[in-house]
């Protein structure tokens, strides 16, 4: 696992409504595809829209899924981290994947390079990519670990936009990157 697992503060309420640090610490859930290089730390998750906030979370929010898209009308926000030398023989460290999601990908450090079907795009830290269901893969081509801030919100591809993707909606992605 990675030394770098980001540290989560979660604020709330109590009984007599006074705002308070409920948790600080690092997140609670950290997975690693050794394989291809990778760090999912979930920061948090969300059911529905819009998003119920209570005093106090019944329970983890990141442990009611661990797959990559966030729940039906939620959201979810992960920190990624892409260790180099981690390609495969395409040049890339993702599968190809799609999701019916709005991502927000906000690079911290490093570089990485977001490969679609047509051209690619390297990101730099500062750089922020508004990822709409569209195929794509990730390749850190660099030196150092790139470190990216994903928010997910979900969303419903456009029926018109599904008509023209090859296969439809056949390889939009459920679960985690290698399920």
């Amino acid at each position: 696992m990675s030394g770098t697992v980001p540290r989560r503060v979660v604020t709330g309420h109590t009984p007599a409504g006074v705002s308070v640090v409920l948790s600080d610490g690092p997140v609670p859930v950290s997975r690693e595809l050794p394989e291809d290089g990778v760090f999912f730390h979930e920061v948090w998750s969300t059911e529905g829209a819009p998003a119920r906030v209570t005093a106090v979370e019944p329970d983890e929010p990141t442990q009611r899924t661990l797959a990559v898209p966030p729940p039906p009308l939620g959201t979810k926000i992960r920190v990624n981290e892409f260790l180099p030398g981690h390609l495969d023989e395409r040049g890339l460290q993702s599968p190809v994947h799609r999701t019916a999601t709005v991502d927000y990908g906000i690079v911290l450090s490093g570089e990485i390079t977001l490969v679609l079907d047509d051209s690619e795009v390297t990101l730099r830290a500062g750089d922020v990519v508004v990822q709409r269901g569209t195929d794509h893969a990730w390749a850190n081509r660099g030196t150092e670990p790139a470190r990216v801030v994903f928010v997910l919100v979900d969303g419903e591809l456009d029926p018109a936009l599904v008509e023209t993707l090859p296969g439809g909606l056949d390889g939009l992605m459920h679960g985690g990157p290698r399920d």
